[in-house]
């Protein structure tokens, strides 16, 4: 197949979520033999080939502004994308799911993954929740298929607009890496720091992460991985803490993201807007004992593998810290139950073949795979 995808920030992956599910599923799908073009932006990738690992790079401009950057680089690579033969394009993001109609009068088939309820996001103003309102409005009716990463937000486009999706979650390694580089770097050892990894926006909470540690009676350290574009107030007041056992990493990727996965005492995940979030997975995947903030999309992924706080609770989150830095908890259990359930239902293997099959059945015209 000759497949695109778009409505990303583009490969190699340094900034989320997105294009960390961009780069494992298109380099994976190349393996498998087929073409695979992925769009990226100018601002933010500047890799200086044609080819990543074989998927073919098309770099276009966008304009660098919190509300109009996705749209308008997305509104480029579909105009871009009509006249490249492609028989299927992966659009990421409900935001973009205008577009979706497009390729389709052309007779490509779109496939739109929404990822979470994104409209709930603290940083969008009425305009940017208006506009995400209306995308999954036209979610269920521009693209080819819609595809959820959550059962829970399959079953609120269930239940919202009788639209149902085909589940297709996140992937990630089941692995550890023994090197210590960025440990060193930092300043800190094995099995002696907490992480917290998200992009510093407000719904992720790294203030209510901050607030509950600078009460953890520990020597141990937290460090704060990420960073955001559009958030530069909130991350300046993230900062101004004052407990010198907190350390903010900024964006950490590729063998140092690995690494500090793998060395983890134990794991904060705070989200409280998305669908399966991949740090969370990629938490677990390396094995660590995870406490999580309990929204039902957090809860639909860990199940009995992870350690949860109350919905967005400092307090809660509080008590939870203490009881495992106390020696409260037997953290080996969780950490293998975790790397368990990422290597059954989240692997990239499956996820990988799960959209082939996806697209081989759209192209053929032979009926989708199961929405439930």
């Amino acid at each position: 197949m000759n497949i695109a995808i778009m409505g990303i920030r583009g490969i190699p992956a340094n900034y989320g979520g997105f294009e960390t599910f961009a780069e494992e599923l298109s380099t994976r799908l190349v393996i498998k033999g087929h073409e695979v073009t992925v769009y990226g932006r100018s601002n933010i990738i500047n890799y200086p080939h044609r080819f990543y690992h074989g998927v073919r790079l098309i770099i276009l401009p966008t304009i660098t502004h919190k509300y109009f950057d996705t749209v308008f680089h997305t509104f480029l690579a579909t105009i871009h994308s009509l006249f490249m033969k492609f028989d299927v394009i992966l659009l990421c993001n409900a935001a973009n799911s205008l577009f979706a109609f497009m390729p389709r009068l052309y007779g490509i088939e779109v496939c739109l993954n929404v990822d979470g309820i994104e409209r709930k996001r603290a940083k969008w103003n009425v305009l940017g929740r208006l506009w995400y309102r209306i995308g999954e409005v036209l979610a269920t009716l521009f693209p080819s298929v819609l595809v959820t990463d959550a059962k829970v937000i399959q079953d609120y486009y269930r239940m919202t607009y009788h639209k149902e999706s085909i589940f297709i979650p996140y992937g990630a390694p089941v692995d550890k890496v023994h090197s210590t580089e960025i440990l060193k770097n930092l300043g800190i050892e094995n099995r002696n720091y907490i992480l917290y990894v998200s992009r510093l926006e407000p719904e992720n909470n790294a203030h209510l992460v901050i607030r509950a540690f600078e009460q953890v009676p520990t020597h141990m350290h937290l460090v704060i991985v990420g960073d955001a574009p559009y958030s530069k107030k909130y991350i300046e007041d993230l900062k101004k803490t004052k407990d010198s056992r907190i350390i903010f990493a900024g964006y950490v990727f590729g063998q140092g993201y690995k690494e500090l996965q793998s060395h983890a005492y134990c794991y904060v995940h705070g989200t409280s807007v998305g669908g399966t979030h991949p740090a969370l997975i990629e938490a677990m995947g390396y094995g660590n004992c995870v406490i999580v903030n309990g929204t039902l999309e957090n809860l639909e992924v860990v199940q009995d593998c992870a350690i949860a706080f109350r919905e967005n609770d400092a307090d809660d989150l509080l008590e939870k810290l203490k009881m495992v830095t106390s020696g409260g908890v037997d953290l080996d259990s969780y950490r293998l139950k975790a790397m368990r359930r990422i290597k059954e239902q989240y692997s990239w293997e499956s996820v990988v073949n799960a959209y082939e099959h996806l697209f081989y059945a759209l192209l053929e015209g032979r009926a989708l795979p199961t929405a439930s």
